[in-house]
């Protein structure tokens, strides 16, 4: 669902009873259920609608909560949720050191260091908000497919765009990633995920896997270490 901040309790429940339903799910089933999110207003209201929905208990990541990840940052509370959940469950699943790139509406790097320690990370523009930023500054430019052209060299105003965007935020994404192994110690596994990733993966050429439920997986094992 779209992130709207004055989405009421009640709205929950009965969104999240008919997208169940829509997979055949009687969500009267829900035993339990684990909350990542960065937008206050909705972190509470998602709670509330939770606590109709679920039997028994609700964890909702952020203080209090053991997170099994030893942090080096210096304010880990700045860390957003679902960065944490994909940090854990890359950490679980492909070992440290590991760095996470994750493709939304922003794109973030997360890094574990080889003594698996949450060493800190990258943030930058994800690729629909470049989108949505070069049409809006620009009156004779307007939004694209994300699909690459025939070539890099655009033969259109379209061509030129896709191109800009998709090898442009490739070569972003691989610049960064460079640096940042140049920083760690050892040979990071490098793992993508995110709504964006099968967009913009295969047109890098540092990244080779894609997890698109890493972030639900670390949920999961956070979940879990919470009893």
């Amino acid at each position: 669902m779209a992130t709207r901040r004055d989405r009421t309790p009640d709205e929950y429940v009965v969104a999240l009873r008919a997208l169940f339903a829509l997979d055949g799910f009687d969500s009267s089933q829900l035993q339990a259920a684990v909350v990542a999110s960065v937008v206050p207003t909705a972190t509470e209201a998602i709670g509330a609608g939770l606590d109709h929905l679920v039997e028994g208990r609700v964890v909702t990541l952020g203080q209090g909560v053991d997170y099994g990840l030893r942090f080096t940052y210096p304010n880990p509370k700045e860390v957003g949720a679902d960065r944490v959940a994909n940090a854990v469950a890359a950490l679980a699943e492909y070992g440290a050191p590991v760095v996470v790139v994750d493709f939304g509406t922003a794109t973030t790097f997360d890094v574990v260091d080889g003594d698996g320690a949450y060493v800190g990370g990258v943030i930058a523009p994800g690729l629909q908000v470049s989108m949505e930023s070069l049409v809006q500054a620009t009156a004779a430019l307007r939004r694209v497919p994300l699909q690459p052209p025939p070539s890099v060299i655009g033969g259109s105003t379209v061509e030129a765009m896709q191109s800009g965007l998709l090898y442009g935020y490739a070569g972003l994404v691989d610049g960064l990633i460079g640096r940042v192994v140049d920083e760690l110690e050892g040979n990071p596994a490098l793992v993508a995920t995110g709504g964006l990733a099968s967009t913009v993966v295969p047109h890098c050429q540092r990244i080779t896997t894609i997890d698109e439920f890493l972030t639900l997986k670390g949920l999961r094992l956070i979940y879990h270490r919470n009893p």
